[in-house]
């Protein structure tokens, strides 16, 4: 059977955490493919709600694998403390499967993220200061650790020795900051092996095994494409790749066994962090507008950046995954609103600007060019099918999906697994 993503069509906060656990139900394993613990989902189903950031979404389904591939960051702490406190609200963990391959988010990355933030001043991008962009680093320059090195722990120490000398010149020399005990790491390190031996797999191995058997599996997203370091608002962006490329090389997955690409928007668009966003909402408008929705950031708690729907960042979106299909979420959020607008459009320096542009520069400049459609005053929030909708919100998603270029197969009306419109069913 084949593999279907659940991908961030937006800057990410889509939802995707709900969505996944919704359809998790249809599969055999939920398998994060990118990112680390910047990313942050939020889950509420029958056994509570849960804020994830490194186990994967699915967890709260016990015959379901939850796989952590090589593509995602690890920090140890971290994943050990979402384990533990699942453990203590009931949740089984024993299908937990983390690559060895995964490279760890080590006390150097997450100093060094910090420092490095703090250096920018003003143009500082927003990043969550978890030491996810400096583990990425290490891992291309070839220096970094991962899950199976904390397993054998006489190679471990002089690689690990070697590597801290150079942080710690970075950290003390161009910082100033005091630098960090090998020893302290070493011993931290050996801890985290132990703790963390039971749940490490060849994961690339076991998804192939999966498919083998004709079982269905489920690649969960991190952030959102906006954010993806190489198609997104570059500087403005992620470390890791979280469009579909990234669930390929992230898994060892061949793309041939991927089926569908559901991507996951917001009724309306929101971001943290610095970047451009054209159609952000500002002052009084957008302070109401984020209490009443709760934009906050599941992981750092961060107030997000509100605005209208951008279809033209949506339509590329589209088209960057070959999404097969689209979430709708919040939609219940827009319930009272005299009318709502789509970004239809942008304009810079006076010309149409039709797609997303790939420069930063140039997308700082766009103004958008709405399309404005009547509100609707009759609740969206728990329906459960296409005839509770009010027409004009009914209207508002049919332009959505006529604007981004493909159909809804899920509408979501609330935090929940139960307030879930199932337009088209996704996995077979």
């Amino acid at each position: 059977m084949p593999a279907f993503a659940v991908i961030g069509g937006q800057w990410g906060d889509e939802g995707k955490g709900k969505v996944i656990d919704y359809l998790a139900g249809r599969v055999s394993a939920v398998v994060r493919y990118a990112g680390g613990n910047n990313a942050g989902h939020t889950v509420v189903n029958d056994k509570g709600e849960f804020s994830l950031h490194l186990v994967p979404s699915g967890i709260c389904w016990p015959d379901v694998y939850g796989i952590i591939g090589n593509g995602v960051v690890v920090d140890p702490e971290v994943l050990m403390g979402e384990l533990n406190e699942l453990s203590e609200r009931g949740i089984e963990t024993d299908k937990l499967c983390i690559s060895d391959r995964a490279h760890v988010v080590m006390p150097y990355h997450v100093l060094l993220d910090r420092l490095e933030e703090e250096s920018r001043g003003n143009a500082a991008i927003g990043t969550t200061g978890r030491g996810i962009g400096p583990a990425y680093v290490d891992k291309t320059a070839r220096m970094g650790i991962r899950v199976g090195d904390l397993l054998d722990p006489e190679s471990l120490r002089p690689r690990l020795e070697q590597t801290l000398n150079i942080k710690n010149k970075l950290i003390s020399a161009v910082y100033g900051a005091e630098p960090l005990s090998a020893e302290e790491i070493m011993e931290k390190s050996l801890e985290w092996g132990n703790q963390l031996r039971p749940y490490v797999h060849a994961t690339e191995q076991l998804v192939q095994d999966l498919l083998e058997q004709d079982q269905n599996i489920l690649l969960e997203g991190a952030q959102g494409t906006l954010l993806d370091l190489d198609h997104g608002s570059y500087p403005y962006v992620t470390s890791s790749s979280p469009s579909i490329g990234g669930a390929c090389t992230g898994l060892g997955l061949n793309p041939q066994a991927i089926k569908g690409v559901l991507g996951v928007y917001k009724a309306y668009s929101t971001r943290v962090g610095g970047g451009p966003m054209a159609t952000e909402v500002f002052g009084e408008a957008a302070d109401a507008w984020r209490d009443m929705a709760n934009e906050f950031g599941a992981t750092t708690g961060r107030a997000r950046r509100v605005g209208w729907f951008d279809a033209v960042a949506g339509r590329y979106s589209r088209q960057v995954n070959g999404l097969t299909g689209m979430v709708i979420t919040r939609l219940d959020i827009l319930d009272g609103f005299p009318s709502v607008k789509i970004c239809v459009g942008y304009r810079a320096n006076g010309q149409e600007v039709s797609r997303f542009p790939s420069d930063t520069r140039v997308l700082e400049q766009c103004v958008p060019v709405y399309e404005e459609m009547p509100g609707w005053d009759e609740p969206t929030a728990s329906a459960t099918s296409l005839d509770q909708l009010p027409q004009n919100a009914l209207a508002y998603v049919r332009r959505i999906e006529e604007l981004v270029g493909c159909p809804a197969q899920v509408i979501s009306t609330g935090p929940s697994r139960d307030e879930t419109i199932l337009v088209e069913q996704v996995i077979p």
